[in-house]
């Protein structure tokens, strides 16, 4: 998924009224801290490292299949991409998790103050 699908999305989203928390592009664009790529000598493998806020790291990967193909660019476009991908779902288990924790200590009973 691209940042401007990502971004088609998020307004779909927003015009069907949907208010419950969600993550955004925005939110994902907004924990990379650090954007490393290198490339394999000889290779047309480009790889994509993202630091995320909280140090944590996701790779993404493009190879093109000859090197007459490849092109430093695209490949840490498709590198990028598929880095950031990998974000959405770490992400969302956090936000789950979060939300599962508010559900929980909101339904333990009131000690009263004791």
């Amino acid at each position: 998924m691209t940042h401007d699908s990502e971004s088609a999305i998020e307004q779909r989203i927003q015009a069907a009224g949907k208010t419950a928390p969600r993550l955004t592009p925005d939110h994902i664009t907004n924990q990379i801290r650090e954007i490393h790529f290198h490339r394999a000598p000889g290779t047309a493998l480009t790889i994509c490292v993202l630091t995320l806020r909280n140090g944590f790291t996701v790779t993404g990967e493009s190879a093109a299949a000859s090197l007459e193909n490849f092109d430093e660019g695209i490949g840490k476009d498709v590198a990028f991409k598929n880095a950031r991908e990998k974000i959405w779902p770490l992400e969302g288990y956090l936000l789950r998790e979060r939300l599962w924790e508010a559900e929980q200590a909101a339904m333990k009973p009131s000690d009263g103050g004791a």
